[in-house]
């Protein structure tokens, strides 16, 4: 999983922030929406990294 956060991370951030600051300016500055918008978001991209990890596992075969 940190294998494909590590490479993934900078342009998830900078996606993250952008679309942050895109929701504090169209919500007229309602700091407390985007707050945890900013929240969901970063916990998005870590059940994805998760998710990402359990996808290749399962799509890799078993070698023993």
């Amino acid at each position: 999983m940190w294998d494909h956060y590590k490479k993934t991370f900078k342009p998830v951030q900078a996606a993250i922030a952008i679309a942050t600051v895109g929701v504090y300016f169209g919500l007229h500055r309602l700091w407390m929406v985007t707050a945890v918008f900013f929240l969901m978001m970063q916990a998005g991209s870590l059940v994805g990294a998760l998710w990402a990890q359990r996808l290749r596992r399962k799509l890799q075969p078993q070698v023993w």
